[in-house]
């Protein structure tokens, strides 16, 4: 295998296309390995997250010269310099990381991984942390073969829950599974809000050139939550600001809002990849609490999934009590430390 390490931001343009064709061809993948979010998550650092930073992107081809496995690396600074190789978009705004492989080279890639951080350990660094793998990803067994070849260290934690819910082929079917005191307290919701006062209204945001206005429209639903508000650094603001950019460039971006008389009083930022809707953030108004405007919005968007034909809403890290109420059955994602 033909390997080389990227270290420069302007190294993310140069192979672009070549991670986009793996990327496809991958078994494990989610929007959170898409190149540009690994742009743009490395031009903010994950939104203040990291503080500083060295690059250190490595690549596998094969013989033909095509790439069959990427390990998007950065090197943590801590306090006394270069402390850990951790995945691109670790960790608190990325909920899902992973290697980008090509399935009939993916050992092969693991191996030359571990011997190039054996050999030549990049800023003197031999620990491997990785961030938000699921725990099903065909990553982890091989990892694990491989530190064993190598006589390296591996532990692994899990992290958090991250329910998926899958969809059938109806609404009618989605209601069914539901139980029947969830599925009376769903309908009572979706009935109130026909009832409402003042006219409840959803839409998507589809407009690429109005995309700037809808996510300030956004982000302000989310600073009414304290929580939120605190984390929507100046850093945060923009990173969040170039994602939507990107994903309404290219397509992948899906604003939603519910509105009360014409006014945004909740949003979700979703993305769509693999035949699902990912679930990324919320914001709302507090005004209209009563109109239970978070599950409402929800509800359309299980029903207009289901009419696209979606295999599955996925529901991202954490255990919100609506994401099972609405049925979402756990996965979890984890953390393996690997070394020496």
């Amino acid at each position: 295998m033909i390997t080389h390490v990227f270290q420069t931001a302007d190294d993310f343009k140069k192979i672009e296309p070549a991670w986009a064709d793996l990327l496809d061809r991958a078994q494990q993948k989610s929007p959170f390995q898409d190149p540009g979010y690994n742009q743009i998550w490395w031009s903010t650092l994950g939104g203040g997250e990291w503080q500083a930073g060295e690059l250190w992107v490595f690549a596998g081809y094969d013989q033909t010269e095509r790439l069959v496995g990427l390990a998007p690396l950065f090197l943590s600074q801590g306090t006394a310099g270069p402390s850990e190789l951790k995945l691109i978009g670790s960790s608190e705004i990325s909920d899902y990381l992973d290697f980008i492989l090509d399935p009939e080279y993916a050992l092969h890639f693991i191996d030359a991984l571990l011997d190039r951080i054996s050999n030549d350990p990049p800023g003197g660094c031999q620990r491997l942390v990785l961030d938000n793998l699921l725990e099903g990803s065909a990553t982890i067994p091989l990892l694990e073969s491989s530190a064993r070849e190598h006589g390296w260290q591996l532990s692994k934690e899990r992290i958090q829950p991250s329910p998926l819910l899958e969809l059938p082929s109806s609404f009618e079917a989605y209601l069914e599974n539901l139980g029947s005191k969830q599925r009376r307290e769903f309908k009572r919701k979706m009935r109130h809000a026909v009832d409402y006062p003042a006219s409840v209204t959803w839409r998507i945001e589809e407009s690429s050139e109005n995309i700037a206005h809808a996510t300030d429209v956004f982000l302000d639903l989310m600073a009414n939550d304290a929580k939120k508000r605190t984390f929507l650094t100046p850093s945060m603001r923009e990173y969040l600001h170039a994602l939507a950019a990107l994903g309404a460039e290219a397509g992948w971006l899906h604003l939603a809002f519910l509105e009360v008389s014409g006014d945004p009083v909740f949003g979700y930022l979703n993305f769509i990849a693999q035949n699902r809707l990912w679930v990324y953030n919320s914001g709302f108004n507090p005004d209209h609490f009563a109109l239970s405007p978070g599950w409402v919005l929800m509800g359309y968007l299980i029903q207009w999934a289901i009419e696209k034909r979606f295999e599955a809403i996925d529901f991202m890290r954490g255990d919100e009590d609506y994401k099972y109420r609405l049925g979402g059955v756990d996965r979890f994602v984890c953390r393996l430390i690997l070394e020496p």
